[in-house]
């Protein structure tokens, strides 16, 4: 290269020919000197480019005139490309290949699977027919516990299995198995059938806590019962009746021994004698069978009983507490304690017995036996019950007592409890009508008394009345009230002739007001419930007041009313055959001013002895002065109008005095 520098150097202007200027291809070659390295030489290049000239390929290159760097870089393309197609087919190939090794390993797991299930399925078969020792064990020695549940439980499980599935029969293992199974089976049933029996007569003993060892003892092995249910039905129906017979024989004796102890509490309200329309002469207190009453109006009067029925959910009576303390009760109280003792024992017994035996049909087995023994009771006292209030009572009490079991959701007693009401109503109607008929042949020579203030007869139908509209409410009886209403007709029929046998009209009028304001009181301490009733006696008061008011005045005025009456009306100016003189009316003016005073005192005090209420008595003299005071006016008008009248104005009691007496009274009032 030394040599060819040397020449173009020595001949600048000329172009040599053929000359290969490979700087002119490949660009100017800057070679780094590596001064570390000695194994580097450069001797030798000229010649190597000198013979690549002669090379065909780099010949034809360079006569294109192409650039060996582009021509290197489509090689480099080139090469690439073929590589990359080379990658692909590689990859389809591959592809291929997992595509069939997946399916390989898709059929293989499913045979992995296909032979797990099978596997499972045999492991399953083998564990439900194949019996275990140890189960064999428990079932025949063990103790009844919760060990022996579970192992009884899974022997059904085995006997159901060889039962139901029909590749189970078909199994030459169940030949072998089949045998051993009914033989635990039957040790099962007979073990466990031997322990519900001692559990159930333990049931038997005196004084044992029958909802305790139902619910801490029996209900622990139920499950014994589902067993003897399923697998051997016949052993269940023993078990079944001999539960049905200790419990028919355990309550009903129970029940028994209640209602005997309750009869020694029983206090006697009524006898056949004890109605409104009755005598008291005819009847004894001392003859009767039982302790009387101290108030004999509590026949009627319903006072403190009705608290039974705010006591409708209290707990029940116990006797010997009740008898040592020397108590006795209306007979509802005790109707409402035994009927209480019931729905408890009643609402315990079908819950044991639907989660027990799992059917609700063997409580009306169990409890024939008590609820004959509650009838037989019922049906000895009913007929002898002539208590109107307290069969209204028991009535309530059987109402409120349906509504109890109803919230409670147990329909057990319902047909029972419909049952007791409708025998009890047509007691209450019949004892109902002995009232009435009381009333309507009531002997009237024998009721009358000479005296005034209400009668006896009367304050028990008030009282009657009142209690049994307090008692209809919350019901509205329709058919209660239209008997209420007949017996109001017939008392007032009986009042009317009791009063007619006064001999004179002012003591009759003074009978009736005190008898109706003695009702209208009676009535207004049931509530507002009084109602019509009490309206009907309000209005037959006033107007027997109105009555009395003109007696009272004639009694002392007479002259004056009848005056003002027949002449005060007329006008003393027209033309008559008989006019108004000063003559007429000066007698009764001068009268008057002399003893009105005296007159009114007399009749305060005639008012005070005859009404027994005070606040009606003097309610009844102001509305008597009030009207004198009108009777009066109108003969101060009068005279004013006759001729010569105002010579009499000096013996006028001026209205303003009057006025202040009615006032004086007023305030007493």
């Amino acid at each position: 290269m030394a040599d060819v520098a040397a020449n173009n150097a020595s001949h600048p202007n000329e172009t040599p020919k053929n000359v290969f200027d490979f700087g002119t291809f490949v660009g100017d070659l800057i070679v780094e000197e590596d001064t570390s390295s000695d194994d580097i030489s450069l001797e030798g290049l000229q010649l190597e480019l000198e013979e690549c000239k002669n090379d065909d390929v780099v010949a034809n290159i360079l006569s294109k005139g192409i650039k060996l760097r582009e021509y290197t870089k489509g090689v480099e393309n080139n090469l690439r490309q073929v590589e990359l197609d080379s990658i692909q087919a590689e990859i389809g190939s591959i592809s291929s290949d997992i595509k069939i090794l997946q399916e390989k390993s898709m059929d293989m797991g499913l045979k992995l699977k296909n032979r797990k299930v099978a596997e499972s399925k045999l492991a399953k078969f083998v564990e439900d027919i194949i019996v275990p020792p140890r189960m064999v064990d428990i079932i025949v020695d063990g103790e009844v516990n919760d060990e022996y549940m579970r192992t009884l439980d899974i022997l059904s499980k085995k006997l159901k299995f060889v039962e139901v599935d029909p590749m189970v029969k078909a199994s030459k293992a169940l030949k072998d198995v089949q045998p051993e199974l009914e033989k635990l089976m039957q040790k099962a049933v007979s073990k466990v059938f031997d322990f519900i029996v001692q559990k159930l007569q333990a049931l038997r003993k005196p004084k044992t806590n029958i909802q305790i060892l139902q619910q801490n003892v029996l209900l622990k092995y139920k499950y014994v019962i589902s067993f003897l249910k399923e697998h051997s039905k016949e052993v269940y129906s023993e078990v079944r009746a001999a539960y049905i017979d200790t419990m028919n024989k355990v309550l009903s004796a129970h029940f028994r021994a209640y209602i005997q102890a309750l009869e020694k509490l029983q206090l006697d309200i009524a006898t056949s004698n004890d109605l409104i329309g009755v005598e008291t002469r005819s009847t004894s207190l001392f003859s009767r069978g039982r302790e009387p009453l101290k108030n004999r109006s509590a026949v009627f009067a319903l006072g403190e009983r009705l608290n039974v029925l705010k006591e409708i959910d209290q707990p029940a009576l116990i006797p010997h507490i009740a008898e040592a303390s020397s108590l006795k009760y209306p007979y509802e109280v005790l109707f409402r304690s035994l009927h209480k003792l019931l729905m408890d024992t009643a609402t315990s017994e079908y819950l044991f017995c639907d989660e027990f035996f799992g059917e609700e049909s063997i409580f009306y087995d169990i409890f024939a036996g008590p609820f004959a023994v509650i009838d037989e009771h019922f049906n000895s006292i009913l007929p002898n019950c002539y208590d109107a209030i307290g069969l209204m009572l028991m009535i309530r009490i059987i109402h409120q007592h349906q509504l109890i079991m109803s919230r409670r959701r147990i329909p057990c007693l319902d047909s029972y409890l419909d049952k007791v009401n409708i025998s009890l109503w047509p007691r209450f109607k019949m004892v109902f009508d002995m009232h009435l008929s009381s009333l309507r042949n009531a002997n009237v020579k024998l009721l009358w008394e000479d005296d005034i203030h209400p009668h006896y007869v009367m304050r028990r139908y008030a009282e009657f009345t009142a209690s049994l509209i307090h008692l209809n409410v919350e019901y509205g009886d329709g058919q209660l009230e239209l008997n209420m209403e007949r017996l109001r007709m017939a008392v007032d029929d009986l009042l009317m002739k009791l009063a007619k046998l006064f001999s004179k009209p002012k003591l009759q009028i003074v009978f009736l007001i005190n008898n109706y304001d003695m009702t209208i009181a009676v009535l207004k301490e049931a509530g507002p419930e009084g109602g019509k009733f009490q309206l009907h006696f309000e209005e037959l008061l006033k107007s027997n007041t109105g009555l009395f008011v003109e007696e009272l005045l004639v009694e002392h005025f007479s002259d004056l009313i009848k005056f003002v009456k027949t002449r005060a009306s007329e006008d003393p100016n027209a033309s008559s055959e008989r006019p108004i003189t000063v003559a007429e009316v000066e007698p009764l003016v001068k009268d008057f001013a002399s003893r009105w005073k005296a007159a009114i005192e007399l009749m305060h005090k005639d008012v005070i002895t005859s009404f027994s209420n005070f606040l009606c008595g003097m309610e009844i003299l102001r509305a008597a002065l009030t009207q004198l005071l009108l009777y009066y006016t109108r003969l101060s008008d009068c005279m004013k109008r006759i001729n010569g009248g105002t010579a009499l104005n000096k013996d006028l009691v001026s209205i303003s005095s009057i006025m202040y007496e009615i006032r004086k009274y007023s305030r007493t009032f």
